[in-house]
């Protein structure tokens, strides 16, 4: 009994381990690009990444042992993905924190105030999805070009990226960021190393106000992290029959994010991708002891932010495009789902289409990104050629698939062994959010 007892508590906390290293090593260069984007020296970069690690850590911690459910919580790497896109706002850096900051409390809001979440939630997935693949491409587009200015560095990436992804996909850009690493060690020169900041550190800066700024960054990556992490988050969780309370995680990360944002961090959310290594069956048979695995997770991806300063020195050693590259390799699949999503409904494919092609754009019009104007141009081309009901009228309306079928994992839906209801009231906020995103929204 008692050897029973330790292997039940070892399964998930190995699932935790393993999420916390794939959710790093993933995505941290996309932190690192993001940051560094709009306007964060090395050292604020390596602050940043420090701080999301942290609240991250603390917040997944915090749900799970709170709500007994496996809640993960990661960066928001999407919102990172927004910042390359973006590049520098009207204010310089302290302008980009004012922003985070504001992006945290409407992400607290939401969790205060559910009709925002629902209006979230209810923004139409080909336009959420087109505004995110805008987002995404130029990124997505960096193997290609490292292919061509550095052949000897990015080939041996990008082919053990190909191997691992078809045979190991959840290791294939951890091993890719493996062999970049190799890669720079072999072509620095000894000596690079002295006098950069490997230990880590905070690095705070005051927040600055810039109308421009909280308009082209702060409300697109509040909506980005909504509609691309939170809500898709939420969708796994139910898939997996848990009813997690939305408002408390929204208010958590939020409150998280907030506090992250002076040290340089962007934004924090539930996890979606990662979240099916804690909450699936492989971390533990049993939904009730699943938690144990989030909360591993959680301090798993603290320990590894104390290795910020590292990881950007590295960065700054490599040529930029190789860093770009892998991180590029880490957005393929979010490129190719949200993409999917974009041109899913045939009535909406025009709208998601001029969407995608004005946030891929980039362009800056009035200090504000373009992400901010794609969304504004694909609302506004789908309120002006959306057909009327009597257009679509005789059309056959499509069947509303199970939950069972729509996860990807073929996990039943709202009978699952591990359901529970959510004790703060806001349950049905959950299964509409889980409802209205499980069937292909952009999963980070």
């Amino acid at each position: 009994m008692k050897g029973d007892g330790m292997a039940g508590v070892l399964q998930p906390v190995l699932a935790g381990v393993v999420t916390a290293l794939v959710g790093f090593a993933s995505s941290f260069t996309v932190v690192l690009a993001g940051l560094r984007a709009v306007g964060a020296t090395e050292t604020q970069a390596a602050s940043g990444l420090l701080a999301v690690c942290l609240v991250s850590g603390a917040s997944a911690a915090w749900l799970g042992l709170r709500h007994r459910l496996p809640m993960s919580v990661a960066w928001s790497t999407p919102g990172a993905a927004l910042l390359v896109a973006t590049g520098p706002v009207a204010g310089g850096w302290p302008a980009a924190v004012g922003a985070f900051v504001v992006s945290g409390l409407l992400v607290v809001a939401a969790g205060l105030f559910p009709p925002l979440s629902r209006a979230v939630a209810a923004i139409p997935k080909p336009i959420a999805g087109a505004m995110l693949a805008g987002v995404l491409l130029p990124l997505c587009t960096a193997p290609v070009r490292a292919l061509v200015e550095v052949p000897a560095l990015a080939g041996p990436v990008v082919v053990v990226w190909l191997l691992l992804h078809r045979f190991a996909r959840r290791w294939a850009v951890p091993g890719a960021l493996v062999v970049a690493v190799l890669a720079i060690a072999s072509t620095t020169p000894s000596g690079r190393l002295g006098g950069t900041g490997l230990w880590p550190a905070f690095d705070p800066t005051p927040p600055a106000w810039s109308m421009s700024a909280l308009a082209g960054l702060a409300v697109p990556l509040f909506l980005v992290t909504m509609a691309a992490q939170n809500v898709p988050g939420m969708a796994v969780l139910t898939g997996y029959g848990y009813r997690p309370p939305f408002g408390s995680a929204l208010r958590v990360t939020g409150l998280a994010s907030v506090a992250a944002a002076p040290v340089g961090g962007h934004a924090v959310n539930l996890a979606a991708i990662t979240a099916a290594l804690a909450a699936g069956p492989d971390a533990h048979p049993d939904p009730d002891r699943r938690w144990i695995a989030s909360v591993t997770a959680g301090v798993g991806l603290a320990l590894l932010g104390l290795g910020a300063g590292v990881a950007t020195t590295l960065v700054l050693l490599s040529p930029p495009v190789l860093i770009e590259a892998v991180a590029g390799l880490a957005l393929i699949g979010a490129l190719a789902t949200a993409l999917t999503s974009a041109v899913a409904e045939p009535d909406d494919r025009e709208a998601a289409v001029v969407t995608f092609v004005v946030t891929a754009a980039g362009v800056t019009l009035l200090g504000i990104g373009g992400a901010f104007w794609g969304l504004l141009a694909g609302g506004a081309m789908r309120l002006l050629f959306r057909r009327s009901p009597v257009a679509r009228r005789g059309r056959p309306v499509p069947q509303r698939r199970s939950a069972d079928r729509e996860h990807p994992d073929g996990v039943g839906g709202s009978e699952g062994p591990g359901e529970r209801e959510s004790p703060e009231g806001d349950g049905a906020l959950a299964r509409d959010c889980g409802a209205a995103r499980t069937d292909g929204a952009p999963r980070v």
